[in-house]
């Protein structure tokens, strides 16, 4: 007789089969274990390629500063805790979907009803891994999310607060407080700059104008310049007609007061602490402009880590009772990402319509504890959610229409 994934129908008949008795037997722990793995996997791989693509907006700031791919992962990579806590509940789902889809092909879910394992215990083992996930994003939306984003707030505050960072993005005009200008044509791998414009409007009895062939950024301990080399310095004051021109081999332009560290930096609501939402400070100004959204963000914390045990009871309550070979489950599997994506979707409007009108918020609460309800009675009957009729025999319908087509 041919052997499953699991050790095969016979072994599962026989004596290792007692090891189900306790409350996480030998094929339980499979089961947790094999989810998790499928769950990790998936996460890594749904996390990296979403990171990237948000990585990328800050590559330039990188670059200007001439960091190493260390630095520029390390600073991007304060993202990923957010990533992780919105892609976590959708990366357990599908990896019980996996799980229970290959023990449905191996006939394995068939032969352990058949020794009488109830649906109870089996569900146990994917209760037990979104008991885990659960816990990851909780602490990961109480602390470690806001945490990062602060983190990534601050290197961001600082970058775009230092003139030095913005000035050697070749190419292009950047302004400081309206009446300072720098230019650069471009910059070398050593850091020099070549083609340098400054014009210089700061003091209202002079205008400056400075061009020169190239330059290079010198800090010190106590001043910042812009030395620059073989060019010139065109002087217009103010009710002459013709400028003075001075040209010069090298001219230190201080920059020191254009430089400075991290401003004094306004978080936002998402990057507020789990206590910071639910016990505002009397002297929070952005509580008291956007209390509306501190009350949405909150509970849009609490939310999240019910979702790993909704979806998990869905995937259960779809892919989990027995079925034969012979019966498609392609219907079930789209039921089952279609009531995902409808349950996760009524989060983010609750969410979303809940800054405005309060009683909203309620809406989510209701969908997740009505699926889990409704889930786990489904469940306690054994039977599989089916698709109606009328979508099941129009699904049919278009299957014997692509068949004919294709013959």
């Amino acid at each position: 007789m041919r052997r499953g994934g699991l050790g095969g129908p016979m072994r599962l008949a026989g004596k290792p089969f007692v090891g189900m008795l306790s409350p996480m037997g030998s094929i339980g722990r499979y089961m947790f274990r094999s989810t998790l793995g499928a769950f990790l996997i998936t996460l890594v791989s749904l996390t990296v390629v979403i990171w990237f693509t948000q990585a990328m907006r800050d590559f330039d700031l990188i670059t200007s500063q001439r960091q190493t791919l260390l630095v520029f992962v390390g600073i991007t990579g304060m993202i990923i805790p957010l990533l992780v806590m919105m892609i976590a509940p959708i990366a357990l789902v599908m990896s019980a979907a996996h799980v229970l889809n290959k023990l449905s092909s191996d006939s394995e879910i068939i032969v352990m009803n058949s020794a009488g394992v109830s649906p109870w215990r089996l569900l146990r083992p994917f209760l037990a891994a979104a008991v885990v996930v659960s816990l990851l994003v909780a602490v990961i939306a109480a602390y470690v999310s806001p945490r990062s984003l602060r983190e990534l707030r601050d290197w961001g505050a600082h970058v775009r607060a230092d003139i030095l960072t913005n000035i050697v993005q070749p190419g292009r005009f950047t302004t400081v407080g309206g009446n300072l200008t720098f230019h650069i044509a471009d910059r070398r791998q050593n850091g020099l700059l070549v083609g340098i414009f400054v014009d210089d409007r700061r003091d209202p009895n002079e205008h400056s104008t400075y061009l020169a062939e190239q330059g290079e950024i010198v800090k010190t301990d106590t001043a910042s310049f812009l030395v620059l080399e073989g060019g010139s310095i065109q002087r217009l004051e103010a009710g002459q007609r013709d400028p003075r021109i001075v040209t010069f081999d090298r001219y230190p332009f201080d920059l020191s007061q254009f430089t400075g560290g991290t401003q004094n930096v306004v978080y936002t609501v998402r990057e507020q602490y789990i206590w910071d939402l639910l016990w505002p400070r009397p002297d929070d100004a952005l509580y008291k402009a956007q209390p509306d959204q501190y009350r949405s963000e909150l509970h849009d914390r609490l939310a999240t880590p019910i979702y790993p045990f909704a979806f998990v009871i869905l995937a259960f309550a779809f892919l989990g009772p027995p079925q034969t070979t012979r019966q498609s489950r392609t219907l079930a599997l789209l039921g089952m990402i279609g009531s995902v994506a409808l349950l996760r979707l009524c989060g983010f409007v609750s969410v979303i319509v809940g800054v405005r009108v309060p009683s909203v918020l309620a809406v989510q609460y209701v969908a997740l504890f009505g699926v889990i309800a409704a889930g786990l009675w489904q469940i306690s009957r054994g039977h599989a959610l089916e698709p109606a009729a009328a979508v099941a025999k129009f699904a049919t319908a278009i299957s014997e229409r692509i068949s004919v087509a294709t013959s």
